[in-house]
């Protein structure tokens, strides 16, 4: 049985912070300038990681690549409106704009790659899938999110520039230097991958901060909570038997099935949570992330599971 993983375990720790500790007056200023500029960071070394023709490899299988992007920007939304119009008094506005927000986000990269490995899927078409995912993200997750969440001050001028400024400027610079930078990026995985988790936690505790100085626990209480984690599990399975479906139904072999499967019910908390940050008043922010959080965690549990049993299967 897959246990808590230590970053799960450190945006927890975030939270509980916040509440007993939240960061207010001056410093919630510094913090904020603060995640900024390590959002920013985050995505130029994003940038400078990825090699510029991994972006042309990504389209090579058009099929796959836009079923996967199918799942991920079409089928998600679609499930997230279809559950809220079906039982729309089960959350409240805020957790409904948290689930529908996750809906629109892009692929996680790592763990669809290394789940698709575990199962013996299609590695190289995961890897593809995966980036073309998130580079598209940028852009979509913000427009889906203005159109499905229904917020006035969501695709707003201020909200385009924000984008511009701390994702696509700082992704585009690093691309720029993935010559200069991309073997020292690659040599320093484990370190970056550090500091891109560290960035993100910080962004959690001072979204959750600015969350508590609002009342966030008067609003959100324990029965809230398991409601939004049951939506998050009815999401990742109708998701996972959908594209399950789809790959059949298209005829895909069945590695290329597996990493419809994996890639397409995956959602990434290290876009989401930046983002969030970005595109929502920072008095929700941190009630909009609890239901990516949760689902964060769901979906390495179920999908390892499911990774696991997958590589049990006979050779074909």
């Amino acid at each position: 049985m897959r246990k808590l993983d230590p970053f799960l375990l450190s945006l927890i720790a975030a939270i509980a912070l916040a509440t007993f500790l939240p960061c207010s007056g001056l410093w919630a200023d510094v913090f904020s300038k603060l995640t900024t500029f390590l959002i920013a960071l985050m995505f130029f070394l994003q940038g400078a990681r990825l090699k510029p023709e991994a972006v042309l490899e990504s389209v090579r299988d058009w099929r796959l690549q836009g079923s996967v992007l199918t799942c991920t920007f079409l089928l998600f939304p679609l499930l997230g409106l279809a559950l809220r119009a079906a039982v729309p008094g089960l959350l409240k506005p805020d957790m409904w704009h948290g689930i529908l927000f996750l809906c629109c986000l892009p692929s996680t990269v790592q763990s669809s790659i290394a789940l698709t490995s575990i199962a013996r899927g299609n590695v190289p078409a995961s890897i593809c899938a995966a980036t073309l995912s998130n580079l598209i993200g940028i852009l979509a997750t913000p427009i889906l999110a203005g159109l499905i969440v229904q917020k006035g001050n969501i695709w707003s001028a201020h909200a385009i520039l924000d984008i511009a400024t701390q994702l696509l400027l700082p992704f585009g610079a690093g691309q720029l230097l993935h010559k200069r930078l991309g073997a020292w990026a690659h040599r320093n995985k484990k370190l970056l991958s550090l500091s891109d988790r560290g960035s993100i936690v910080l962004v959690v505790y001072t979204a959750f901060s600015h969350a508590v100085v609002e009342g966030i626990w008067h609003r959100v209480s324990v029965p809230d909570l398991a409601l939004m984690a049951g939506l998050d599990i009815v999401l990742l399975g109708l998701v996972l038997v959908l594209s399950r479906l789809l790959g059949r139904v298209l005829g895909f072999s069945e590695e290329s099935s597996i990493s419809l499967m994996l890639c397409g019910s995956k959602k990434s908390l290290a876009t989401g949570v930046p983002m969030a940050n970005i595109l929502f008043p920072v008095s929700v922010v941190g009630t909009v992330v609890l239901p990516l959080m949760m689902y964060h965690q769901i979906q390495l549990f179920v999908c390892t599971l499911l990774a696991r049993r997958l590589a049990a299967r006979p050779e074909a």
